[in-house]
């Protein structure tokens, strides 16, 4: 059956399209009550569905706002995206989704597809990389972010900056204080502990790693420990459990040589890849706490069925998807229109079972 139209609304309302379209389509100029009445009985009848690309363009407004993602199965992502929804309810909007993987050439047609649906406004989250293979596609996707912003469009990045992106009204960066916090995570594990450090990373030039790789050195430093081996494997929980597969045969070595060997403690820079980690271990017939201790960062949802607890840096990961989705919202006309201050937020650690021998 095919769709009703506005013509045909109109007709049987006994007006002219454009009058049946300020009502239908949300215009400010709207005509007398029982005109937009006699129009609204119309559409009922007839089952219309007005054309939401019609409406935005009477309101200005789509009413849609973007969301990128590396991995919406991620359950970091997952509790950022429940914050945007959050926020989007709050401001009567929908939200758009898109996952790409964390390639920025993914996220730049991911932007433009937004772009073209007229989305009032976008949210990136997920790790910047400067590494050479992802020159190109920065710079395409700096340059598709200043033409949206350049357009009226919104928009707030989780954690760093878009590598190369110079757009300044309306454009914010929700910060996450990574470094600091895995410094501290680091001081509390090395407090009467000697035995070795390991941080398992993902790949070099990832500044969301790098930062909490730098963090946890510098605070084993304050603490007077010498630097931890850093293991670089893929962000996520495959490269966690590859690297957990390596280090489950060293430890197992070593135990052999010397079952007095001081055990291991091993940090994670994400809680995915600790997870995956501690599944290698058990796999190869070592547990946690009793054969080597380990460490995440995040505080995912998950971690509350997995066991032994794991410690970890808590961050309050709804709550930064709701910052980053109220930081793109137009302030009242006649209020300064000039980019909002870049929002920050704050995070904890957890110590937790998993690491019980690490600490005090």
């Amino acid at each position: 059956m095919a769709a009703s139209t506005l013509t045909e609304v109109a007709r049987l309302a006994g007006v002219s399209p454009a009058t049946a379209s300020r009502v239908l389509n949300g215009s400010a100029r709207t005509p007398g009550k029982d005109i937009a009445e006699r129009v609204r009985q119309a559409a009922d009848s007839l089952g219309y569905i007005p054309n939401a690309q019609a409406q935005g363009l009477a309101k200005s407004s789509s009413g849609l706002i973007g969301l990128i993602v590396h991995d919406i199965a991620d359950p970091y992502f997952a509790a950022i995206a429940r914050g945007v929804q959050d926020a989007a309810r709050e401001q009567r909007k929908m939200v758009l989704l898109a996952t790409t993987g964390g390639g920025p050439a993914e996220e730049k047609e991911a932007v433009a597809a937004f772009a073209a649906r007229r989305a009032d406004s976008i949210v990136i989250a997920g790790s910047r990389s400067c590494r050479a293979e992802d020159q190109e596609g920065n710079a395409q996707l700096a340059a598709e972010l200043d033409r949206y912003c350049r357009n009226g469009g919104r928009v707030a990045v989780v954690g760093h900056p878009v590598v190369g992106a110079t757009a300044l009204e309306g454009y914010h960066v929700v910060e996450i204080p990574n470094q600091e916090l895995a410094g501290r995570l680091a001081t509390e594990l090395a407090a009467g502990w000697d035995g070795d450090f390991v941080i398992i990373a993902g790949p070099e030039s990832l500044y969301t790693s790098d930062d909490r790789v730098r963090g946890f050195q510098d605070g084993l430093a304050r603490a007077g420990h010498r630097p931890a081996e850093v293991l670089r494997s893929a962000f996520n929980r495959s490269g966690g459990y590859e690297a957990g597969l390596q280090l489950a045969a060293r430890i197992k070595a070593a135990a052999a040589g010397n079952p007095a060997a001081p055990k291991l403690c091993i940090f994670a820079v994400n809680d995915v890849m600790a997870i995956g980690a501690a599944a290698a271990l058990r796999s190869e017939g070592l547990r946690i706490p009793r054969d080597a201790s380990i460490a995440g960062f995040d505080d995912i949802e998950t971690l509350r069925d997995f066991r032994p607890a794991l410690s970890t840096v808590r961050l309050p990961l709804e709550d930064i998807g709701r910052l980053a989705t109220r930081a793109t919202r137009p302030r009242p006309a006649g209020q300064d229109q000039e980019a909002a201050p870049d929002e920050a937020v704050t995070g904890e650690v957890t110590l937790r079972r998993s690491t019980e021998a690490a600490a005090v």
